[in-house]
């Protein structure tokens, strides 16, 4: 828009938040008048704001196609990090006043349904032990919805089946998980011994989300396929209960990570695996945000 990388030096000093919340304001509109009007200043002053984060960082962040900005390149790769470095600020202005104030807010964790509460609960055991006096609330969401409520500081860790981190989040395995299968009571199989993976070829597969929507599912159908037999698969129409669930009443198997034997007051079976499959539990939180509670659970 103004500046070019030859214009003038980058300036070492700190990147200016408000003009970077301004900046996003002005990206997601496509316009720098629409921008203005939206956070109430004039439009003479976001145009000043953007020449100087462009002199600031020595980019051009924004070209003009007529009335409206397009980002360049350099504009395109500030937004797509933005969020997280003006929530992490936020975060850290929320901890400063909440420790002025001696006060301790909630730990909030948040987990896929493809995590159980049971393993949710034995996963923040590190908090319990390191942090007695912390209170810590747990619930369960969908990916997607954990991932904007770490933006949105509504949680302060996300517990999930996956191991490729996501845009503006940090991440980090925690753990591996042994797979078992679920199957109703009456299914054919549920009286089996360990079973192979091969024997489950001409059943249908019951998973909680499409391929290619989530880690979980292309996981479970990569399995699959490494056993020699591509899965047919059903998505389970109930969500939020707890995994075993899924095969109550069908059937369908499912792959879960709850103990081998009678589940569902006898209605469902869970069985062994002969060459069982791990898959990973995952961490995934807001980057350049410090919190005592997540390091007891990265370390523990």
């Amino acid at each position: 828009m103004g500046a070019t990388p030859g214009d003038a030096p980058r300036s070492s000093d700190p990147m200016d938040l408000h003009r970077l919340a301004q900046f996003v304001a002005a990206a997601d509109a496509g316009s720098l008048t629409s921008a203005a009007r939206s956070l109430f200043i004039t439009q003479q002053a976001m145009s000043s704001a953007m020449r100087q984060l462009e002199k600031e960082l020595g980019v051009e962040l924004f070209t003009r196609q007529g009335r409206r900005v397009v980002l360049t390149p350099a504009g395109r790769k500030l937004r797509e990090g933005a969020p997280a470095l003006l929530a992490a600020s936020d975060s850290l202005a929320a901890a400063a006043r909440r420790a002025a104030e001696e006060s301790v807010p909630a730990f909030v964790v948040a987990h896929t349904p493809a995590i159980t509460s049971d393993e949710a609960f034995d996963l923040i055991a590190p908090i319990r032990d390191a942090l007695p006096g912390v209170s810590i609330t747990v619930r369960q969401m969908f990916p997607s919805e954990i991932e904007t409520a770490l933006i949105e500081r509504t949680v302060d860790v996300g517990l999930r089946r996956g191991v490729t981190t996501p845009p503006d989040l940090a991440a980090a395995v925690l753990r591996y998980s042994t797979l078992r299968l679920a199957v109703d009571a009456t299914h054919p199989l549920a009286d089996r011994g360990p079973i192979r993976l091969e024997d489950i070829a001409e059943w249908t597969l019951m998973v909680w989300a499409p391929p290619t929507s989530s880690f979980y599912t292309d996981f479970l159908v990569s399995v699959c396929r490494r056993a020699g037999f591509e899965p047919e698969l059903a998505v389970n129409p109930v969500q939020g209960t707890p995994p075993v669930t899924a095969v109550a009443g069908n059937d369908c198997v499912a792959f879960v990570t709850a103990p081998a034997g009678p589940a569902m007051g006898g209605r469902v079976v869970v069985l062994e695996l002969s060459d069982p499959p791990v898959v990973p539990i995952q961490a995934i939180w807001l980057p350049h945000t410090i919190s005592a509670e997540r390091n007891a659970l990265l370390l523990g």
